[in-house]
């Protein structure tokens, strides 16, 4: 633990020292540092996905280099310091978790979760929606698996996988009939297919974000080799067949 602590302490000498003394950290703003710090999070993320462990605790000294740069900038601001961001944290903690620091008795995770929102609706106003603490800047994807989450919290919720899976082939089915209609509800009833779908992937332990990125990486893995070894039998995208270009691909399938 002290080497933890003793740890923590030199970024944050670091910190100070870049701040008065680095031309471009004396500059930065939390404005300005909001986007690399997107960026930074988006690379953890991408580490987690490939299982690079070493590339995960790089990222995470990144990340928490951002975080101690806000604290910094706070207290320059005189709204806030690293102390009372931990103690704020702290304090968040031992209130969420009353089965642990409480009397409250929990049976598994769900009633957990349950009693977070519960919690969460009880420190804010009075009139707060659920659905308040879903950030409005989350990728679409992400949110929706948020706002289902939330209403999950308060048993706000289908009960089976099979309900969610007839819900999701009906959204289809609806989808099917406007894109025939050739109407202007195609985007909307598409998008009722995607958030039911997130909602299944819910239900069955998937996290959506995370498959679509795993697709995502292996369609791109796949379309480099049939890249690659067309470019190697002298062969153009120009001049293939789409015939042609799947006989590559379904070698690439083949490769682990």
């Amino acid at each position: 633990m002290q080497d933890s602590l003793d740890a923590f302490k030199r970024l944050l000498i670091i910190m100070d020292e870049l701040r008065e003394q680095c031309p471009w950290d004396k500059k930065q703003t939390m404005e300005t540092l909001r986007h690399l710090t997107i960026e930074e999070t988006y690379e953890l993320s991408d580490a987690i996905v490939e299982g690079d462990l070493e590339e995960v605790k790089k990222e995470l000294g990144d990340l928490m280099l951002h975080l101690v740069f806000y604290a910094r900038i706070g207290r320059e601001k005189k709204a806030f310091d690293i102390t009372s961001v931990l103690n704020g944290i702290c304090d968040k903690l031992i209130h969420r978790h009353p089965h642990i620091y409480g009397n409250t008795k929990v049976k598994d995770e769900e009633e957990v979760l349950k009693n977070w929102e519960k919690i969460k609706l009880k420190e804010g106003k009075k009139d707060k929606s659920v659905l308040e603490g879903v950030p409005t800047s989350l990728p679409a994807l992400v949110k929706a698996m948020r706002i289902q989450d939330k209403a999950r919290g308060i048993g706000f919720d289908w009960e089976k996988p099979e309900q969610v899976f007839e819900k999701v082939e009906e959204e289809i089915a609806e989808l099917k009939v406007e894109v025939e209609k050739q109407s202007d509800q195609v985007a909307s009833e598409f998008g009722d297919v995607l958030f039911s779908l997130v909602n299944y992937a819910r239900f069955i332990g998937v996290n959506p974000e995370d498959a679509l990125e795993r697709t995502n990486k292996k369609f791109i893995k796949r379309f480099k080799y049939l890249e690659k070894h067309s470019r190697e039998d002298g062969k153009s995208f120009e001049t293939m067949t789409l015939e042609d270009m799947d006989v590559y691909w379904e070698k690439a399938k083949k490769i682990p």
